[in-house]
Parts: structure tokens; C-alpha cells; sequence
């Protein structure tokens, strides 16, 4: 074999090697960033590790967590929930309300089936007539909790009796020695990571949100699809705000404001492309743990609140300029 052909060979060599590294990392990039991070602020804080502390943040991801499971699937089907923090701000305020008034079981039941219909409308908007998912969630998002306001009269709730109702069980409640709150979380992402990745449902969700043209021409009912999406989005904050109702016992007005983006950057973190068609259900609760480590991380070093934010917002846009760096395989563009 000749120089140039060695050459030659030596230099395919480093690309396939160079290609396999990259592939691994994109694969597993979330994975090794979220071991990184623990290691990292276990070396300032003795509590970091701790079994009880590793509990605490897991209960208290566990609502971001809920709702970030079904607003992964809206996003992999090619669309934005932004609904979803008036939504939990409306099922909370609802279910609290009612618990007093028609009994736990009657108002968990309302709250689901309202809860739902907000859903649907966002659903046959979107879903039927085709218009914009970012205008019409965030004018929801508005709506909704104006709504919210109207039926509470910019009053909180509280539940009278709040040591005699078994309504607590879900949001203080544990089974087996794990929390209910984590229980739940886990079970609704076992579930959904099954559907979205061994289904024919899942497939379509897949494939209307990476090529709506193609998939429509492939005898796929995109519609209806997208509907179901934001049923499942819808399904996800009620069971977020029946934990958040149950464990407060009461509610504000206002609970679940800024929730949208705590969701949306954990399903960042998780690399699930807004622009739809990719993403993993279980990268997503990795991505919301990272965020709530994080923040966990920084007040046991002794920051401020509001510094979680900033650091917040550096990682998400870290997070999607490398996401964009993978696909045009550089860091940085050419184009001006």
C-alpha cells in the first residue's frame, strides 16, 4: 500500500471515529451532563448526595415533571403548549375550590373533564382549523387564567378540613416508602415512553411532527392526531394540579404562572427538537431533574433565588445551540 493510500486510510479511520463519538454524544450527551452536574455540586455540598436530599428535589421536579411529559408529545408532534401553566393555575384553583363543596371524588372528577375540554378547544384550534399553535396557546394562556380570576374573585382557596380528607394522599402521600407525587411522575413517563416508542399511535405522533405532508399522504389523520396530543397535554396538568392541590391544600390564583418555561426547558435540556419530530419521553424527566438539581445545587452553595434563572437560561441556550450544532455538524454557522 502505497503513502497516499495509508494516508487516505489513517484519515477515513479519524472521520469514522470522529462520526461515532459525535453519534454516542448526541445519543447519550443529556446522560453524561446530568452525571457531570451531580458530581460537580456533590464536591460543594455534603448534603448534595444525600438520600433524603436526592428525594426532595425528585418530589418537588415531580410537577414540572407530569406536566413536561405531555407537552413532550405535543412537541414531538410538531407543536407548542403554552397553555399549560394557566391550565394548572385553573385545575388547581378548581379542584380545591370544590373539594369542600361537592366532596374530593365529585371534584376530582369536574376538574378532569374541564380540564379536558381546555384541552380539546386548544385541540380542534390547532388541530382542525389549522391555526398557529404558538398564537393560539399563548392567547389561551391569557383566557385561562382570566377565567381563573373571574371564578375565584382574585381569592385564594383553602380546604377547611385539611387533616380529615384523604385528598392529601396524592401530594403527601407515599406507597412503598416512595412518594405518591415521584410514583406518579414515574408511572405517566413509563407509560408514555412505551406509547411513544412501541406504537403505531406513537409512529404517527413521530411522523406528523417530522414531515405533516408526507404523513398526511401516507393515509395518516394529522388532525385528529393533533388533537390527541393536546387531550394528553391536558390529561398531564390535571394530574399535576390534583398533586400540587393535595399537597398545599389550598391554591392561589396564580400557581402555576412561569410554568410554561420550566416545562420547556426541561424538554430542551431532554433534546427534543421544537421543531418536532424528535425527542424521548425519558430524556425529557431527565432534562426537568437537571433543572431541578440545579436550582437544588445553587441554594445549597448559598445563591440567590433569582440566580437560578440566569444559570437556567444559559443552559437552555447552550443546550439548543449544540442541538443545532449536531445537525449542521459545526459548532459554528457560515452563513452571515
Amino acid at each position: 500500500m502505497s503513502s497516499a493510500e495509508q494516508t487516505k486510510t489513517r484519515l477515513l479511520a479519524g472521520n469514522v471515529s470522529k462520526a461515532g463519538v459525535m453519534s454516542f454524544l448526541s445519543a447519550q450527551g443529556i446522560l453524561i451532563f446530568f452525571l457531570l452536574g451531580m458530581v460537580v455540586f456533590s464536591f460543594f455540598s455534603e448534603q448534595f448526595l444525600s438520600q433524603s436530599n436526592i428525594m426532595t428535589v425528585v418530589r418537588q421536579a415531580s410537577i414540572i415533571g407530569i406536566i413536561a411529559v405531555g407537552v413532550t408529545v405535543v412537541i414531538i408532534g410538531g407543536n407548542l403548549d403554552l397553555s399549560v401553566g394557566s391550565m394548572l393555575s385553573f385545575a388547581t384553583v378548581l379542584v380545591v375550590d370544590l373539594h369542600d363543596k361537592i366532596g374530593p371524588t365529585n371534584a376530582i372528577l369536574m376538574m378532569f373533564a374541564l380540564t379536558l375540554m381546555l384541552g380539546a378547544v386548544n385541540g380542534i384550534l390547532i388541530g382542525f382549523m389549522r391555526l398557529n399553535s404558538l398564537i393560539v396557546t399563548l392567547a389561551m394562556l391569557s383566557i385561562i387564567q382570566g377565567l381563573v380570576l373571574i371564578y375565584s374573585g382574585g381569592q385564594n382557596v383553602d380546604i377547611a378540613n385539611q387533616d380529615g380528607t384523604w385528598f392529601a394522599f396524592f401530594g403527601r402521600g407515599y406507597v412503598l416508602g416512595i412518594a405518591v407525587p415521584v410514583l406518579l411522575f414515574g408511572l405517566l413517563a413509563i407509560l408514555m415512553q412505551i406509547v411513544m416508542s412501541r406504537t403505531g399511535y406513537g409512529r404517527r405522533i413521530f411522523a406528523v411532527g417530522g414531515n405533516p405532508m408526507a404523513a398526511v399522504y401516507s393515509g395518516i389523520r394529522k388532525n385528529w392526531c393533533v388533537f390527541s396530543t393536546y387531550l394528553i397535554s391536558a390529561f398531564c396538568v390535571a394530574c399535576a394540579a390534583l398533586v400540587l392541590g393535595s399537597r398545599v391544600m389550598g391554591s392561589q390564583n396564580n400557581v402555576g404562572q412561569g410554568y410554561e418555561l420550566l416545562v420547556l426547558a426541561g424538554i430542551i435540556l431532554g433534546g427534543t427538537s421544537l421543531l418536532g419530530g424528535a425527542g424521548s419521553i425519558w430524556k425529557t424527566v431527565i432534562g426537568v431533574l437537571i433543572l431541578g438539581f440545579i436550582q437544588n445545587g445553587l441554594l445549597l452553595m448559598g445563591y440567590p433565588y433569582y440566580t437560578q434563572w440566569i444559570v437556567t437560561w444559559v443552559i437552555i441556550i447552550l443546550a439548543v445551540w449544540l442541538d443545532l450544532a449536531n445537525k449542521r455538524k459545526r459548532l459554528l454557522t457560515t452563513h452571515s
